[in-house]
């Protein structure tokens, strides 16, 4: 690995991706190599093996992927679990089937049982039923990483699953049919702030407990793990510190300038009760977050003032 070998995104106009993109690029990496998905269809086996033939990667970064809140998993199952799989299946075998030495997948969370311990270690997986309003990804995910796993053990390739908590952050997706529960707050308050302190419906009860990192820290891990040789497959990324939605809302509210009221609706799905990340062995390895929640809001809300106009808007 050097500052000019080529390294391929895949993801790289997403959250995560662009966010990997731009600190390597800081950091002096000079041959990054990336495609739109109109550019290059990671579902079709056929285009992912040419690319790759032609472009012989020297590590490829999945950070690709169909992702949505609970209400985008609820409507489209068969596309959260397909499209997931025919995505990392083609980056995956066609890394291992033309040599890339290094393979760095980027999972979830919810990838752990619904009931697990708190908080979740790497070897609670597969130890019990996942939470159903997500587990057509978490399937999806979860195939990803015992895919890496078997190809670390049968080929002796550095290949490495990061598992993040939940992500936000600059260049986030802000459509309230499938974002997820920071950004979509966000939006919920900025429009009811617009609309004269309207008040702002969020669903369930606001006791869930959840854990949020910002996207610049979570590539700061990418970066570790394309830099170090990590000794094992399967490896936990957050801050090991959660709070509750009502209190991420009121942080939210308070970031945002909203003086209105938060109505709960609780014949709404709260989902897993609590999901926090046990980080302990990246931080035995020496990674660790750097920009605390109320920072990350305050900066993700400024991204979103300055690009409203353009923010992304998905199209199931």
């Amino acid at each position: 690995m050097t500052k000019a070998s080529k390294i391929y995104i895949a993801g790289h106009r997403g959250m995560v991706g662009s966010a990997i993109w731009r600190q390597l690029e800081g950091l002096g990496y000079t041959n990054l190599l990336g495609k739109t998905s109109k550019e290059l269809d990671l579902r079709n086996q056929q285009q992912v093996n040419t690319f790759f033939e032609k472009e012989q990667p020297a590590v490829v970064i999945d950070a690709a992927a169909r992702v949505g809140g609970i209400l985008a998993n609820n409507d489209f199952p068969y596309q959260f679990l397909m499209e997931n799989m025919q995505i990392q299946n083609n980056l995956i075998d066609a890394s291992l089937q033309l040599g890339t030495e290094k393979f760095i997948f980027l999972g979830s969370s919810c990838i752990y049982p619904k009931l697990a311990p708190q908080p979740l270690k790497e070897d609670y997986l597969l130890t019990d039923a996942l939470e159903p309003t997500n587990e057509w990804y978490a399937i999806a995910k979860i195939s990803g990483v015992k895919t890496c796993e078997a190809i670390r053990k049968q080929f002796n390739k550095d290949y490495v699953s990061l598992m993040p908590t939940n992500l936000y952050g600059t260049h986030d997706n802000f459509d309230l049919k499938t974002s997820h529960v920071l950004p979509a707050m966000i939006r919920k308050f900025h429009e009811a702030k617009l609309n004269g302190n309207t008040p702002v419906n969020l669903w369930g009860s606001g006791t869930p407990m959840r854990e949020f990192l910002f996207v610049d820290d979570m590539a700061a891990a990418v970066v570790f793990a394309l830099e170090n040789k990590l000794p094992e497959h399967l490896y936990n990324i957050g801050t090991g510190e959660d709070l509750t939605i009502k209190e991420l809302a009121e942080t939210i509210q308070k970031v945002v300038g909203h003086t209105g009221e938060i109505v709960w609706d609780s014949s709404k799905p709260d989902g897993t009760p609590r999901k926090l990340m046990d980080i302990s062995k990246m931080h035995a390895l020496g990674w660790q977050h750097k920009v605390d929640l109320a920072s990350g809001i305050e900066k993700t809300y400024q991204w979103f003032l300055n690009n409203s106009e353009q923010i992304k808007e998905v199209k199931m």
